[in-house]
This record gives C-alpha cells, structure tokens and sequence, in this order.
C-alpha cells in the first residue's frame, strides 16, 4: 500500500530547475533513501513533501490524498515530521520542553502513542510520554539543559525525539548522521531501526552512502534534479550510471584531494561499503 506518491513534481528557483519531473512511490512500512551529489534536489524535494515549499507542477498524495502544497503544519496534522540538515531547535527552550512542543503540536498523539510505544492508556499523560521518549535518544538525564548547550550529536537526538512526539506515519531525515563519528554513527542507525521496528515509515537523505544503503529497502538516486535511478540498494551501489553520477569527479579526477564524496561513500568500483 503507498503511503506517499509523488508524481511529476518539479520545482525551479529564477530558473535553475532544482527538481524536475520526479515520480515515486513510497510504500506504508519501508524505507527509502535518496540520493545523490551536491545540489541534486534532496533537501528541495523533502521541503516539497514536507510543504515548506510548493511544487510549479506535479502532485503530491499522501495515503491518496492530494496533499500538493499544504503548509507545513498542516503536514504535520497529517502524519508527516522531519528532521533538518541543519538541526532546528528552540535553543531557549529546555529539552524536555522542545519535546513537548512536537507533542502538543502533532496529531492524534494519545492513541498513537499507546499502539506504538507500549502504553496501554488511551490517554498517556504528557510527561511520561515525553520520558520515554527521551529515553529513546538517551537524553533522560538531559531533560532539564537548554537545548543551546547540547553538543551536535544530542541536538540531532532531540530533534529526533521532538518529530517522533508528533506521531509521524511518515519521517523524513535530512542528513540525520552529517558530523557524526563512526560510532555515533552506528548508534544513530540502531535508533533508526528502533523506529521502523515502531510502525514508522522513513524516508533518508544520507551522504554516508554505506549506511543509507543498509537502511533502506528502496533507494532513488537524483543527479540535477531528475531521478536517474531508482532499485533495491545491492542494484543501485553498482549501477555504472549511478557511481558515475555520485563519484565520477572524485573516481576519475585522482591525486590527492580527489572527492570527498568518495571518501565518504567508498572504495572505487561501488558505492557499498567494502564492495
């Protein structure tokens, strides 16, 4: 069953085209990552779904209904939250306070949270909603910083917390791991997966290609703004159009300084991690 399907979208800022044309589906339950180079439409197409932005041409339906340019919290009463490239926060606020902003401002969060996170009261009370939910990210011990003193990696677990209060059916994670170690890393992928395991259907955007890779059910690939391709991870890490698209400056450019995409991704010859 769809849960989100997104047909001809296309969007064009003074004449640049930052996404043309791009149909997808994604399924109620899965996983789809995107990606692709600098400046190939990823952030523009989560503002698109996410109705910080309104495409020029296509539609945009969630469970079937066209959602095409709803506002952003209009998304959110239907079931969609994000995380930010660049995390957004209330640093003024308190953690526990940031997160009781997504609970009070997502819908229908009483039911959803005893189907989802073992509560069996119709009604959980706010507080022990926003504890367990803290505890999810690890930040208990954390619940009365402001946000502003958090380091990186908390900041993005606090943004986590703060969508998850809304009661997402669809998530969407923009640069969820950017800055983060290898060990943060696997820690942020265990988290991930809890939530999926929850009944949350993701979508990632993810310049760590090996861990969007082992995440994702589905991956659609953008270059300039089009879908170039779109597979089952094992096809795509090793699709010649794709590693061509992603790394061909870096694979073929050689000598020193040769792409930081590349770093990021992988060995020469794929994208997957020890490919």
């Amino acid at each position: 069953m769809a849960l989100l399907t997104l047909e001809g979208v296309s969007k064009a800022f003074a004449g640049v085209q930052a996404v043309r044309d791009v149909s997808f589906v994604v399924p109620a339950g899965g996983i789809l990552g995107v990606m692709g180079p600098n400046g190939s439409g990823k952030t523009t197409l989560f503002n698109l779904i996410a109705g910080a932005l309104r495409p020029d041409r296509g539609r945009i339906r969630l469970r079937e209904r066209d959602v095409t340019g709803l506002a952003p919290h209009r998304m959110c009463a239907h079931g969609v939250a994000r995380t930010f490239q660049h995390v957004r926060l209330f640093p003024g606020l308190s953690v526990r306070d940031n997160v009781l902003v997504g609970l009070y401002h997502g819908r229908r969060w009483g039911r959803r949270w005893g189907r989802r996170w073992g509560r069996s009261r119709a009604e959980p009370d706010p507080e022990r909603a926003v504890a367990q939910l803290l505890a999810v990210v690890g930040l208990s011990a954390k619940a009365h910083l402001r946000a502003a003193r958090l380091s990186l990696l908390d900041r993005r677990w606090l943004e986590l917390a703060r969508a998850l209060a809304t009661g997402p059916d669809l998530l969407l994670l923009d640069e969820f791991m950017a800055g983060l170690t290898p060990a943060e890393t696997a820690a942020a992928m265990t988290v991930i997966r809890r939530v999926h395991a929850e009944g949350t259907t993701l979508m990632l955007v993810e310049h760590i290609v090996w861990a969007l890779l082992d995440l994702s059910d589905r991956i659609v690939v953008l270059s300039a703004g089009e879908k170039i391709a779109e597979g089952p991870p094992g096809v795509i890490a090793t699709d010649p159009a794709v590693v061509d698209a992603y790394l061909g400056v870096g694979e073929r450019g050689g000598g020193a300084g040769g792409g930081g995409e590349a770093e990021r991704a992988g060995p020469a010859g794929g994208l997957a991690r020890g490919a």
